[in-house]
């Protein structure tokens, strides 16, 4: 399942979920001092600078517009990862490293914060589930650990040391167990979660979005699951072969497995056919799922594109059913990282008699697509995972009761199940809710966290915070601050009134902002100048502001070399020996560009580096000194950019959250003062989740984004390559919605 999160929601879960992780995320590590010159094409009017053709780009549908003005500011970046993705083995991480740096450089994003990082306190035993960082396993809640009493930070440290010390995942939980035993705490089988997730519909293959897929996720198993200590364990497959040239994997798929419906009644068994039905549906929903349609960058299925494009038969796509039980996936070329994708919702199971009993209709099947009512409510979608949905009601909660009739049914430690909703207008709910018991956990907001330092349990002589209170892991989930280098929409999606400060109320001035976000110097100079630490301050407290920063789109801890490599940078060969990190080769590269960009500190995560927790954009200095190139651009096309005539850029607000409200304004406070009022930040007032969330978040193309900048929606990966997260930012790419392309 493609991990795109709402920044809104997905706090509001990191406050009530993240403590399920339970890892630890070191904090403070110092902000750069890289003292590199800004990026420059030539001093201010060196050089001639072309903008964009505005009036020809009008004339062009979108596509070709979206193409013109991707190559103007990703066009580097472009060059870079196509060559990338031509590579193998390590080189071709070096080379994705080496992709991201341009595209950092570009400016269309900064990196904001990574999900997690917050202080939080939980009944949830540390790792007792999915600790992987990409696909859908960490929502599979089935074999968590849950305690009756609040787990003190003290044996929350205790028991993740188990884990590290612990052989396999079997072995963690008999030792987590004997340690809860021992240390008076009692389990429970039912396990209460906080989120602000609307389910929006139950079609685990129809949807792109963390905010339904996360509900969906107990319902079906996979063919390979993740389990606690991180490795790929057989699921709904009990083998696969690959073959000797690295094309075709075989999976034996496990016997006896039944469907049944949302009343436990069996309605067929899992069979072969059912990836076969799934792969025949994610081709007819490329409308629905955008970015999924061009999975062959990922998964490199034999066909795939060809059949999109009419060019193919769907018996050629590389998807067969060899039999009952064996199921053949054959790739255009080699793709090593081919089983991580397995957790991905692409690969889910769909019964074919159920999906058609609900109307649903294969377009590989000469039929007129439709997906009838399959997915419309849980009623409405065959079980085969762990859970049954008992009960849902929208802005209320979900109910889930084990599966009676499901194979691994003696793993399912949690026997109840169930999503509570909270709109995120009560700061200070999830807190008091954890306190009682409601739910399992909770992180804690600024508010929150406030009342946990000096609050204490009764009868105890520490606080909340003293006693229960542990630092959250930072999870694969990046959340950047978005540039829109194309807006097309002003307007709220509801009631078409206007959604734009009064002060851009104008066709010039709207020129004047979209010719300022084209210029990749004005573009740095607002990352450069936003102070992230201060927007986070606003939501987890001072103490934790730099914990969760992130510099980079993929983690610089996200995948290491496994062998020597060398790749040119700039013209020189250099040579990374085995056990580099992505980041510190991205970081080699920024620094051969002369760019003042950290995203890469040796000395983090006590001394074993790390991309996280430190400030590596944040300068002032540097911000006045790209605004001045930029400036000097500009002019050259007849754009005055000055303290008198300022641009304006559009912000969207969550006026109806005081912590957001808070840390919109922290931005905007920090981005003026750094460019010294030449750039104005115009907040504008959203006052209801669902106006806000239309505007930046649940968007269909890049048309719908109704901003100049924001900081509202993320990705985390579906796979272990940095393919899944720089695929979403390629020409076409998933993300590149979010600064108005495609």
């Amino acid at each position: 399942m493609k991990k795109f999160l709402s920044l809104m929601l997905a706090l509001a879960m990191i406050f009530s979920l993240a403590a399920c992780g339970g890892g630890n995320a070191e904090t403070s590590n110092p902000p750069s001092d890289n003292s590199a010159d800004p990026v420059e094409s030539g001093e201010p009017g060196e050089d001639e600078y072309v903008g964009l053709d505005w009036e020809a780009i009008s004339a062009m549908d979108y596509e070709e517009a979206s193409d013109t003005i991707y190559d103007f500011v990703l066009g580097e970046f472009g060059e870079y990862y196509a060559t990338a993705k031509q590579a193998s083995g390590d080189e071709r991480m070096a080379l994705m490293a080496i992709a991201e740096a341009k595209l950092l450089e570009s400016g269309v994003f900064i990196p904001v914060m990574a999900n997690g990082g917050n202080y939080a306190m939980s009944r949830v035993v540390p790792r007792t589930t999915c600790q992987v960082l990409w696909g859908m396993d960490e929502y599979r809640y089935y074999p968590a650990l849950v305690c009756n009493e609040l787990i003190t930070v003290d044996d929350n440290n205790a028991l993740k040391a188990l884990w590290a010390e612990a052989e396999d995942a079997p072995a963690y939980y008999e030792a987590a167990k004997a340690y809860l035993a021992e240390h008076n705490y009692t389990l429970t089988d039912t396990y209460t979660l906080s989120t602000s997730y609307i389910v929006n519909i139950w079609d685990a293959i129809g949807t792109s979005y963390t905010s339904d897929a996360m509900f969906i996720a107990g319902t079906y198993d996979n063919l390979l699951e993740y389990d606690a200590k991180g490795i790929q364990q057989p699921c709904l497959a009990t083998s696969y072969d690959v073959s000797a040239d690295g094309l075709t994997y075989t999976f034996h798929i496990r016997e006896g497995v039944k469907w049944v419906d949302q009343q436990g009644t069996e309605i067929g068994e899992v069979t072969a056919d059912d990836w076969v039905a799934s792969m025949e549906h994610l081709l007819d929903n490329t409308a629905e799922l955008g970015y999924l349609c061009t999975v062959s960058d990922g998964c490199g299925l034999k066909n795939f594109d060809a059949y999109l494009k009419g060019e193919a038969a769907f018996e050629d796509v590389g998807v067969k059913a060899i039999d009952d039980y064996t199921l053949e996936y054959t790739l255009e070329a080699p793709f090593p990282a081919f089983p991580t994708m397995l957790g991905y919702s692409i690969f889910a199971p769909l019964n074919r008699d159920f999906y058609r009993s609900q109307g649903g209709t294969f377009g590989a099947e000469g039929e007129e697509y439709t997906a009838g009512n399959y997915g419309k409510t849980p009623a409405n979608i065959a079980y085969c995972g762990p859970y049954l949905i008992t009960s849902y009601t929208a802005q209320n909660n979900v109910r889930y009761e084990a599966n009676p009739t499901y194979w691994n049914a003696d793993a399912v430690t949690i026997k109840n199940l169930v999503y509570t909703y909270n709109d995120g207008t009560d700061a200070l709910r999830s807190y008091n809710e954890a306190k009682a018991g409601t739910i399992a956990g909770t992180g804690f907001r600024a508010e929150a966290l406030e009342m946990a330092k000096t609050e204490k349990p009764e009868g105890q002589d520490k606080t909340y915070l003293e006693l229960y209170g542990y630092v959250s892991r930072c999870t694969g989930t990046t959340f950047p601050g978005w540039n829109n280098v194309y807006r097309n929409t002003w307007n709220n999606f509801d009631d078409n009134s206007v959604g734009i400060s009064t002060k851009r109320g104008n066709d010039a001035e709207i020129a004047r902002t979209r010719d300022a976000m084209a210029n990749q110097h004005f573009r740095l100079a607002i990352c450069f100048g936003v102070d992230r630490g201060a927007y986070n301050a606003q939501l987890v407290g001072d103490e934790l502001k730099l914990t969760s920063l992130r510099n980079s789109y993929t983690p610089g801890t996200f995948m290491y070399l496994a062998s020597d490599v060398t790749v040119e940078i700039n013209g020189t060969a250099k040579t990374f020996p085995a056990n580099t990190s992505y980041g510190e080769i991205m970081q080699a590269q920024l620094d051969a560009d002369g760019v003042p960009i950290k995203v890469w500190d040796p000395n983090g995560d006590g001394g074993a580096g790390s991309g996280d927790g430190f400030d590596g954009w944040h300068n002032e200095a540097k911000a006045k000194a790209e605004l001045e190139l930029a400036i000097a651009e500009l002019a050259q096309i007849g754009v005055e950019v000055s303290a008198e005539n300022p641009i304006h850029i559009d912000y969207p607000v969550q006026t109806y959250d005081n912590a957001y409200k808070n840390a919109a304004n922290a931005v905007k406070q920090s981005l003026e003062e750094a460019l010294e009022g030449k750039v104005i930040i115009d907040l504008v007032d959203y006052n209801k989740d669902t106006d806000n969330e239309h505007a930046t978040y649940r968007i269909n193309d890049g048309r719908d984004a109704n901003f100049d900048f924001a900081i509202a929606s993320g990705w985390g990966p579906d796979y272990g390559d940095a393919q899944s997260y720089l695929d979403t930012v390629q020409a076409g790419g998933y993300m590149c919605k979010n600064f108005g392309l495609y």
